[in-house]
């Protein structure tokens, strides 16, 4: 079993979107990496995150808006032989992305990328009151670069 890169675009996708948490990686002025797991949605080209309006991660992004978001599908123990520990593997497909976080404080637009995140944990369409949109911090990542990788895999072009 071995791990293979993902370069169509579209696979690339497929991984982030079958993807429940990401986990966005920035930079302190120090140098002291920090790392959260986020709620997202995706469209386009664009990772869509949301937070409280204040607090460390945003003290960091304020300075260095730089990140890296890490993806993962849901992961699955696989064997080749249940009585050998090195044959054992998990099988997933990851995916990792990088941008700039600009923050997003029109209302309007602030609402429409709610209901991209929403539309990524559920069909269900929300109404969302106005202290709940002026109070939530929204980030907007365009995606730079990206890449994928799928591993536990016994042959290519299996997108987990």
């Amino acid at each position: 079993m071995k791990t293979f890169s993902v370069e169509e675009k579209e696979n690339i996708e497929k991984i982030i979107n079958s993807s429940k948490l990401c986990y966005v990686g920035m930079v302190d002025d120090k140098g002291s990496p920090y790392v959260l797991p986020m709620t997202f949605g995706y469209n386009e080209g664009v990772v869509y995150l949301h937070s409280a309006q204040e607090g460390k991660a945003i003290r960091i992004l304020c300075k260095n808006p730089k990140v890296c978001i890490a993806f993962c599908t849901d992961p699955e123990l696989i064997w080749q032989h249940p009585d050998v520990a090195c044959s054992y593997r998990m099988r997933a497909g990851s995916a990792l992305c990088e941008g700039e976080v600009v923050f997003e404080e029109d209302f309007v637009e602030k609402e429409k990328i709610l209901h991209i995140i929403m539309r990524h944990y559920s069909n269900k369409t929300f109404t969302f009151s106005v202290p709940a949109v002026n109070n939530v911090k929204i980030w907007k990542v365009e995606i730079k670069s990206m890449s994928a990788k799928e591993f536990g895999v016994m042959r290519p072009g299996s997108i987990t």
